[in-house]
Formats: structure tokens, C-alpha cells, sequence
């Protein structure tokens, strides 16, 4: 059985895990600090009508004020979470905060478009308070504490059970998209005390030497170039030149990456961990998993719910209603439960055992995809599977399969990889779904379920991480 334990940088003293009253404040700081992050990203969809009616921008524009935020995000994650590694995990979660509030306070204030999207990349980079969430629970925490925590942190990135959004539409309607901006920016300010006053100062960098920014560099214009490709390829085509473009500077940026990371003391993430069983599925599984259920929860049974013809006819609140908001309902209960349990049987049996149930579950909404009940009690026990179990092991991971020189590598880069992953599968499924055909339903539910299965068999790849000072 794999186990995890509080880690410390190499020579530095061990520390005795947070327990009790401290532990308590310490996980509801986090998640306030995650909250602000998150409110960024699903509070602001039901807004986007208003955004273009008060700054007078075409629909098509603003829609930019979600796509360069989670590129932004992609980037960020990675980046910042890395580079508290040497400026220690209390200074970068401040720097992720203020960050979010500067770029808060543009979108409040915004006077056109411009501004805002500044703002947008600003809040989207603070992405990394994720990251550090993770990292800092494992440092914090005894393991079995560690997987139930996680495990909150993991449902709070799955939105407050689908209310945020509601809310966001309601503050929108009554007051303006900037009254939600309002509110994040309190939560965030509250947050920043919050650290202040609770998160433990590290008192030595878990990394020696300087940060990589060359590498740094390289990677965010290699994962900008990807994040582009995968949402270019379903609307321009997959061989038009400016999709062909951008995956000419994905490859370019990350041979690039490779070559310099391997010149480089201390790199964002060595070469040798890249290419070990530690690390490399890990990053896979993420990506196929979010290409494949992800797909299907959000997009696929999404048209086919909302199809009068050869679906269920529903209108978009109602569609909503039946198929986003229980799993995500259920996942917020199911989530730290899965990190219980994975704490104490291993984060990746029982990952497989979440894939292999994802899998089963797909399977049956691909057999019966004209079935409402079916699919509605398929896309419910998905809230268990797969945004209970298989997101929290996926992100839990991420920590302990991380190289103990950089803790936080792996989990930045696993972050970018769900962006990836949700791009990439309503990407592939996206012209047969679209075709509003029977046939086409059920092409992009096989699909999904063959990518599914893939994601399965690069989970048993994955080979635990042995800890340093282990025997």
C-alpha cells in the first residue's frame, strides 16, 4: 500500500503535524483561498450577456473573458505553485492572493474590454491557490488527516454544488457583472487575512538553488500553444492552418523545454522525472480521464438532454437542473470520503478502482442513451466515481507522486493537464454530438468510452513514488 507523510525539504527538520483547532483554520483558510479562485470561474458565465451590453462588445469578444482566464490558469498553476518551492508556500499563497485581488479590482472597475481581460489574466493566474492548497496540506498534515482535506479542497474546484453559478446569474440580473466581482474581491481580502494570521511561515525552501524561469518560460508558451490548438481544432478544424500553427508551437515549445531543462541546476521539473512511471501517467491519466467523462457530463448529455427531436427536450435551467447539479451535489460529499479511504488504501488502487466504475457507468449511458432514467441515474453515480473518487486520487497524486526536490511540480502541471484534458475530449466529441443524430450521440459516447478505457490502462502504468529516506 502506498502511504503518504508530511514531507520536508532534504535536511530540513520534520515537522510535527497541525492537529485540532489549528487544523481546522488552516483547512478553512484554504479553502477560502481556493473559493476566491474558483467564484472567478464559474460565478462569471450567466454574466457574460451583461458584460457585453454595458461595455458594448460583441458577444463573440467577451467571450474571451473565460478563455484567457483559463489559459492564464494553465500557466499560473505551474509556474507559481513551482516557485514556492523556494520562496516558501505562506509568502506564494500571499503573492497568489494579491495577484487575484489587483486583478479583481481592474474588473470592477474596468471601463472597456481591454481592462478587463488584463484583469481576467491577472485573477486566471491565481489558479496556483490550488496548487499551494495541496502542497500545503501535505506539509501540515498526517496522512490520514491529509486525503479527507484533500478531498474538501477537490470539491470546492468543482464549484459550490453547482449554486455559484446561480448566484452569479442573480447578482447579474440585480445589480450588474461587476457585483460579482465585488463579492469575490471580499472573499479574497478575507482570505489574505485569513493567511496572515494561520498559515505557518516555512522556514526552509523545499528546493535549493534559484527558480527556473528559462524553463518557466518555455513551458507557459508550450502549454498557451496546446491550450490554443485543443480550442481551435473544434471550430476552425483540426488541419486549418492557425490549428496547425499552434501545434507546430506546442511541439517546438516543449522539445524546447526538454532541451532546457535538462542544462538547467534546478529545473521547474527534471527531465529524468518526466519520463519515469512516477510522473508521466499520472499527467496521462489526468488528460484522458478529463477527455473522456468530462466530455460526456458537460457537453454530450448536455446537447442530448436539451434535444427536442432525438433527445429529451428539456430547456437549459431544467437540463441543468437534472444533470450538472447532482453530481456535483453528490461529489462534494463523495470527495472527502474518497480521500479517507484513499489515504488509508492507496491513492492509486483506488484510483483504478474510480476508473474502472467510470468505465462501467459510460458503458451503460452508451448502450442507452434514449433512456432519460437511465442516463440520469448513470450521470448521478458519476458525482461518486468520477467527481468523488477519480478527481480526488487524481489530484492527490499529484502531491505524493511529486519529486521530493520539487513538491510543487507536479501538481501545477497536473493542473494544466485538466484544462487540457476538458478542452481536448469536447473537442473530439464535439462534430459527432453536434450533429443532433442518434447515430451521432452515440458515436461520441463510444468514444468517450474508449478514452475512458485508455485512461484506465495508463493507471495501472503509474508506479509509486518511493519516498527518500525509505529502504
Amino acid at each position: 500500500m502506498h502511504t503518504h507523510a508530511p514531507t520536508a525539504s532534504p535536511g530540513a527538520p520534520v515537522r510535527e503535524p497541525v492537529r485540532g483547532a489549528r487544523a481546522v483554520g488552516l483547512v478553512a483558510t484554504l479553502i477560502l483561498g481556493v473559493l476566491s479562485y474558483q467564484l472567478n470561474a464559474s460565478m462569471i458565465t450567466p454574466a457574460l450577456p451583461d458584460i457585453a451590453a454595458q461595455l458594448g462588445e460583441d458577444i463573440g469578444r467577451v467571450s474571451q473573458v473565460s478563455s484567457l482566464f483559463f489559459v492564464a490558469g494553465a500557466v499560473g498553476g505551474v509556474v507559481l505553485g513551482r516557485w514556492s518551492d523556494f520562496i516558501g508556500r505562506k509568502r506564494a499563497l500571499f503573492i497568489v492572493l494579491g495577484i487575484l485581488s489587483l486583478g479583481t479590482l481592474l474588473c470592477i472597475f474596468a471601463p472597456n474590454l481591454t481592462v478587463l481581460l488584463i484583469g481576467r489574466v491577472l485573477q486566471g493566474a491565481s489558479s496556483a491557490a490550488f496548487q499551494l492548497a495541496y502542497v500545503i496540506l501535505s506539509e501540515s498534515l498526517s496522512a490520514k488527516v491529509f486525503g479527507t482535506t484533500l478531498g474538501i479542497i477537490t470539491a470546492v474546484n468543482g464549484g459550490v454544488g453547482g449554486v455559484d453559478g446561480y448566484i452569479g446569474g442573480l447578482l447579474s440580473e440585480a445589480f450588474g457583472f461587476r457585483s460579482i466581482f465585488v463579492v469575490i474581491f471580499i472573499v479574497g481580502l478575507i482570505a489574505i487575512v485569513c493567511v496572515a494570521r494561520v498559515i505557518p511561515a516555512t522556514q526552509v525552501s523545499a528546493s535549493t538553488g534559484k527558480m527556473d524561469w528559462w524553463g518557466a518560460a518555455v513551458l507557459s508558451i508550450a502549454l498557451i500553444c496546446v491550450t490554443y490548438f485543443v480550442s481551435s481544432g473544434p471550430s476552425a478544424g483540426w488541419l486549418a492552418p492557425v490549428t496547425l500553427l499552434f501545434l507546430a508551437g506546442a511541439v517546438a515549445s516543449l522539445v524546447a523545454f526538454w532541451v532546457v531543462e535538462k542544462r538547467r541546476a534546478t529545473p521547474l521539473i527534471a527531465v529524468e522525472h518526466l519520463r519515469s512511471r512516477q510522473v508521466w501517467p499520472v499527467l496521462a491519466t489526468t488528460v484522458l480521464t478529463l477527455s473522456s467523462v468530462f466530455a460526456v457530463i458537460n457537453f454530450t448529455v448536455v446537447l442530448l438532454s436539451q434535444d427536442g427531436t432525438h433527445g429529451f427536450g428539456l430547456d437549459a435551467a431544467t437540463a441543468a437542473l437534472l444533470f450538472l447539479a447532482p453530481p456535483a451535489l453528490i461529489g462534494v460529499f463523495a470527495a472527502p470520503m474518497s480521500g479517507w479511504l484513499a489515504g488509508r488504501r492507496g491513492w492509486i488502487p483506488v484510483l483504478r478502482v474510480g476508473m474502472i466504475a467510470c468505465l462501467v457507468l459510460l458503458v451503460v449511458i452508451a448502450l442507452l442513451p434514449q433512456s432519460f432514467w437511465v442516463v440520469f441515474a448513470m450521470i448521478a453515480l458519476l458525482g461518486i466515481t468520477y467527481n468523488g473518487i477519480v478527481l480526488t486520487t487524481i489530484n492527490g497524486l499529484g502531491v505524493v507522486q511529486s519529486p521530493a526536490e520539487a513538491p510543487a511540480a507536479l501538481p501545477g502541471l497536473n493542473g494544466s493537464a485538466f484544462g487540457i484534458g476538458a478542452g481536448l475530449g469536447i473537442g473530439i466529441v464535439a462534430p459527432f454530438a453536434a450533429q443532433s443524430t442518434p447515430g451521432g450521440y452515440v458515436t461520441a459516447l463510444w468514444i468517450s468510452v474508449g478514452i475512458t478505457a485508455l485512461a484506465l490502462i495508463t493507471s495501472f502504468l503509474i508506479r509509486p513514488r518511493v519516498p527518500v529516506d525509505a529502504s
